[in-house]
């Protein structure tokens, strides 16, 4: 249906906005004109980017809602310097120009008045006259209002090509001034280069600035883009008739062309091609295709374990020949507690291997069984690193074992740019490394730590094998445990202290698929709400009231976990819920609005990239913190970690951070919660998987909540997960052949 053409322009500051639907860009906002006084106008349409205090010429067209009256319905807008005093006062305040907050605005304007944007473009040395603007400060504004200057000119172009505000601050701090050549004549590296713009976006200004359909630099683009969309699902590899399919329907193009740019890419070595076995037959192969680093990090990974388990030295020599007998017995006395034989047989595999992994579920011991490892490794003076994927894992870690344990990526030390300060040139100086969590460990992780581990040490790793895999690619836990090369211990025995627990029990018969059992534990219930908008208003209740009422646990200790980001009980909208629940709006306290969010002291964040340039040793994908700072003169907000690390965001890097009041069950792996609320509906049917509800159960320590369904909670306790990924890992570890891994 062809749009109606605009017959209106009307031009406004931007008071607030009232609502914003990130996924659509739709946004209510209530402005102020020269002729509506003190009375606001409601303006509707794609605003997302537009900052309350900005004067804007909206062009679209003038209606009436049944329910709120008359309102402007925008197609299009761009930001215009505001005319006024008033405007312009109101412009500067707005926390736009680092530097300037509302009380230093008002010094500035009642100084230079309707003069003042000259000055600060022309002037700027003038701003000294101000009181309370120095030297430094007034260098601070000039600079910040010559690269709002530059971005806008960006803008102006990009919002021609259908990029959004936020994406056209992210391609200006990439380029600069080559910006507007880039997008018009490489529009595809925007994929690779800028975090956030993905193929689709790039495609779209490609086709914006006249890039052919069928242009071989779109087709090997696409290409690219379906195997990092396979990656961002857990796949190392596509099979290669898959990857022409699928870029084919994604593209639009003939298989044909597809089939020959794939040659061209992987002439290019843009791609890598290599026979793996067939997983789903017992003979023959299929024609692999792996983006460079994923075949890089999946070859070397299985170098490198191998070069371990085969070393000749070994750190931990002093167990060769050891009484073990004695050696359980004088542990016995150390810890009061006997060992059962499987964690007896998992002490001294750990101490006699070099590579070893430890798995099994909730209550069957393996914490005990890493600090007896532990305490032994101790008395024979080894030297012993803990680490975990992430800050609360590693946090339990120290908490279980009484020895200090770090996070992966503080172990390796990541610098800028992702480079380890540890690696086989530099390896840690360890005799053991005992990795948690290890499920967590992607491939590219798990390359980057293998490598730093030097011959002779010894390595375990631990972990659920039956928790969801990774957030990145590979399936790297479950890999290993699968290769015979590899020793192992599983655990299965459940002592009868954890026997008690109904988080415990009913972990094991969900992954058993078995229903769990509710009204025989304390700590263990369900609320039954069938309709999706009813649980998640319940789940608010849930956690703002009854539990800490009840249970005397902290809303900000009770974690939400759902299947999905999307639909009424999806995190996305229980964000917002528990936000106006547990942080609400507070008259003259500072807030940040960022596209449909908004950010406020108090607020529960969590970061959704690795960022290799922020912190101390990089921030990771899955970092939660909290806001405990925000500025809209220095136009930045703090963030403490669970490492207790104080994180500064520029607010034009906020599409980082994601509230975390709810997560989605994938982004809390590795984590443990005093208590966790699980929403569960219909609306999450293809979610609905039985290692997703064990994997979000068994992140609670003291109680879980299930808020929802009985039928969906039916259907993911029977529904067995999803088919395994397209990974090589257990194939490269029966070589037995040791390669020297990049």
């Amino acid at each position: 249906m062809k749009r109606p053409s605009p017959g209106a322009v009307l031009e406004a500051v931007l008071e607030r906005i009232t609502y914003a639907n990130e996924e659509t860009g739709y946004t209510i906002a209530r402005v102020a004109t020269d002729r509506s006084g003190a009375d606001l106008l409601t303006v509707v349409g794609p605003l997302l980017g537009a900052q309350p205090g900005e004067s804007l010429r909206l062009t679209g067209r003038w209606g009436s809602h049944p329910q709120y009256g008359r309102q402007f319905e925008v197609f299009s807008y761009t930001t215009v310097l505001p005319a006024t005093i008033q405007g312009i006062q109101r412009y500067l305040g707005s926390g736009l120009i680092k530097g300037i907050g509302p009380k230093m605005a008002e010094r500035i304007v009642t100084h230079f008045g309707v003069d003042t944007l000259r000055v600060i473009e022309q002037e700027p040395t003038r701003l000294i006259e101000v009181h309370g603007l120095g030297k430094k400060r007034t260098q601070m504004i000039a600079a910040a209002w010559e690269e709002q200057k530059a971005i806008k000119e960006v803008m102006v172009f990009l919002q021609g090509v259908g990029v959004s505000t936020s994406l056209a601050v992210r391609i200006y701090k990439k380029y600069v001034d080559a910006s507007i050549s880039v997008v018009r004549n490489e529009p595809y590296r925007l994929a690779a280069d800028v975090w956030g713009i993905g193929f689709k976006t790039a495609d779209t200004i490609a086709q914006a600035v006249g890039i052919p359909h069928d242009s071989p630099q779109r087709v090997q683009a696409g290409i690219q883009y379906t195997l990092s969309e396979a990656a961002d699902n857990g796949h190392c590899y596509l099979p290669e008739p898959n990857l022409i399919a699928d870029a084919a329907q994604i593209l639009q193009v003939p298989t044909d062309l597809v089939r020959t740019c794939l040659d061209e890419l992987a002439a290019a070595e843009g791609v890598v091609r290599e026979p793996v076995p067939n997983p789903s037959s017992e003979a023959g192969t299929i024609p692999a295709v792996y983006l460079v680093p994923f075949h890089r990090a999946e070859t070397a990974l299985a170098g490198n374990l191998l070069r371990l388990l085969n070393a000749k030295t070994d750190r931990m020599a002093a167990f060769d020949g050891v009484d073990w007998g004695k050696a359980l017995a004088w542990l016995r006395t150390r810890t009061r507690t006997e060992l059962a034989d499987e964690q007896q047989q998992a002490v001294r595999l750990a101490l006699t291997s070099k590579v070893a992994v430890l798995t099994g579920g909730p209550g069957c011991g393996k914490s005990f069984t890493v600090k007896s490892i532990i305490t032994l490794a101790a008395a024979k003076k080894a030297k012993i690193v803990l680490a975990a994927p992430t800050g609360r894992a590693a946090k339990r870690l120290t908490e279980l074992t009484g020895h200090p344990a770090v996070t992966v990526h503080r172990l390796l030390q990541l610098r800028p740019g992702g480079d380890a300060a540890f690696d086989r040139d530099n390896p840690i100086d360890a005799d053991l490394i005992v990795i948690d969590e290890s499920s967590m460990l992607d491939l590219i992780l798990a390359n980057k730590l293998v490598k730093a581990i030097p011959p002779g040490a010894h390595l375990l790793l631990v972990g659920d094998v039956d928790q969801l895999p990774s957030v990145g690619a590979g399936e790297v836990l479950r890999d290993v445990l699968a290769a015979a090369t590899i020793p192992r211990v599983r655990l299965t025995h459940i002592f009868r202290q954890a026997q008690q627990s109904g988080v415990v029990v009913n972990a094991h018969r969900i992954n058993a698929g078995q229903p769990p059992v509710f009204g025989q534990h304390p700590d263990f219930f369900l609320f039954p709400a069938d309709e999706p908008q009813a649980a998640a208003e319940l789940v608010v209740d849930v956690v703002a009231h009854r539990i800490p009422g009840r249970f005397g646990i902290k809303p900000r200790d009770i974690q939400v976990l759902t299947p999905m980001h999307r639909g009424p009980a999806g995190a996305g909208n229980l964000n917002t819920m528990l936000q106006q629940a547990l942080a609400p709006y507070r008259d003259g306290a500072p807030e940040r609005r960022h596209g449909a969010r908004v950010f406020r002291v108090g607020d529960k964040v969590i970061q959704i990239r690795n960022n290799y340039d922020k912190g101390a040793n990089g921030v990771f994908n899955g970092t939660v913190g909290i806001v405990t700072a925000l500025s809209t003169v220095d136009r930045q907000l703090t963030v403490r970690t669970d490492e207790d690390e104080d994180l500064d965001y520029d607010f034009d890097e906020l599409d980082e951070l994601q509230h975390a009041y709810a997560i989605t069950v994938h982004r809390s792996q590795g984590s443990e919660y005093p208590a966790v609320v699980i929403p569960i509906t219909m609306n999450s049917y293809t979610m609905l998987q039985r290692n997703l509800i064990y994997t979000a159960v068994t992140r609670a320590k003291r109680l879980v909540v299930l808020v929802g369904s009985r039928k969906a909670l039916a259907i993911a306790v029977r529904t067995a997960s999803a088919g395994r990924r397209h990974t090589a890992l257990t194939h490269r570890l029966h070589d037995r052949v040791t390669t020297r891994g990049s």
